[in-house]
């Protein structure tokens, strides 16, 4: 008979802490319920939301979506590594993971320097207002994920302590948290409408 004793704690602590996937809860919401309030008002001008999709360039779009599941390829590989103890190599990933954000942003503000060029400004519509806002909401929190990417990725280079696993999979749930959003916001912008 196995007599080993389970670790609830690891059985029903999700990875990375609860923290972090209620902060990920709260996110999904927020930007869920801002899409389905952008479905919704579209329905009162479905010509001019259609209109206003095709100024978007789904290059830049799918460029990115690829940019950041790349990187959260690398951020995953960076846990695997880190799980096995193998902090360098998982630095090494990290740092990767980080140079798909910066590509990220340097593509979005490419767009958006288009954008603004053509005047397609946040009071250009109403299309335009969700687009800017959940674009630019996104782009925080990418910046925000980048500089967790950063700090994790020095953590990692230094040290060799098994906090740095659970830290390691609390900045990649934030970072895949970042993805979904993605996720969900390209496809509305710039396929449906």
């Amino acid at each position: 008979m196995n007599t080993q004793k389970i670790d609830y704690r690891n059985f029903f602590y999700p990875p990375g802490g609860i923290m972090i996937w209620i902060l990920v809860m709260v996110e999904l919401v927020t930007f869920g319920a801002a899409l389905i309030a952008l479905g919704f008002i579209s329905r009162e001008d479905p010509a001019l939301y259609h209109a206003s999709r095709l100024k978007l360039n789904a290059a830049y779009g799918t460029v990115n979506t690829v940019v950041l599941l790349t990187s959260g390829y690398f951020m995953a590989l960076a846990v695997h590594r880190s799980k096995q103890g193998a902090f360098r190599a998982a630095a090494k990933n990290i740092l990767y993971a980080l140079a798909g954000g910066g590509l990220f942003v340097v593509i979005k503000s490419v767009e958006y320097a288009e954008k603004l060029h053509h005047g397609l400004t946040v009071d250009y519509n109403t299309f335009f207002s969700f687009y800017w806002l959940l674009t630019l909401f996104h782009l925080i929190h990418v910046l925000v994920g980048m500089g967790l990417l950063a700090g994790m990725y020095f953590s990692l280079r230094k040290g060799t302590s098994e906090a740095l696993v659970e830290n390691t999979e609390t900045v990649a749930t934030f970072w895949h948290m970042v993805d979904l959003i993605w996720l969900m916001l390209f496809p509305t912008l710039y396929l449906i409408l």
